[in-house]
């Protein structure tokens, strides 16, 4: 049996959607969701990487383009979205890890903060903004605890309950390995 990693349409389709959704928030609040005091509410959907390893890449290139409108560039286009990716990347390794709840968020939430408040305000030094290191390195912490947690904690709540109803739209679809592959064949033989 070969145990390599599969990505389904409904993980693609997933993916795109949160890419969309994080990207459509951002550009929403225009200036306000870039610079030291970031308003950005999108942030809060670091939770879904808990649950999908589809989100993962789907923060990235959400990111990516909303990185676009930010004004510091090239450099907040890849640096700043590699910082979303890690976080993301961490926090679903966090999500199989752990069984807590409360631990799966808290970690969510200390990746995305420590990782964003140590990276966005060196992209915006190299992309030429004049707002000292650690003024944005404190900012960044602020903003970004508050977006993970205020956004996050109620999101994650809530995808948590759908998928205990076992909506199957919403069933986090591992496919690795012999067991989880012969699960993904089951809901494809049923469909």
């Amino acid at each position: 049996m070969n145990k390599k990693f599969t990505f389904t349409t409904l993980m693609i389709s997933r993916a795109g959607l949160i890419a969309a959704l994080y990207t459509v928030i951002t550009w929403a609040l225009g200036a306000f969701a870039y610079g030291p005091f970031q308003i950005r509410p999108a942030e809060g959907l670091i939770v879904l990487s808990i649950f999908y390893i589809e989100a993962v890449p789907g923060l990235y290139v959400g990111c990516m383009l909303a990185n676009i409108f930010s004004g510091y560039g090239a450099y907040d286009i890849f640096l700043g979205s590699l910082a979303t990716l890690a976080a993301a990347g961490l926090s679903f390794g966090a999500g199989r890890l752990f069984k807590s709840d409360v631990l799966k968020l808290a970690l969510c939430g200390i990746f995305n903060t420590v990782i964003n408040a140590f990276v966005i305000p060196a992209v915006s030094v190299l992309g030429g903004g004049t707002d000292p290191y650690w003024v944005f390195f404190g900012s960044m912490v602020l903003t970004e605890f508050v977006w993970t947690y205020a956004i996050g904690i109620p999101l994650y709540i809530a995808i948590k309950r759908i998928i205990d109803r076992k909506v199957r739209v919403m069933q986090p679809c591992i496919c690795v390995g012999e067991k989880n592959y012969r699960r993904a064949e089951k809901v494809e033989k049923a469909r």
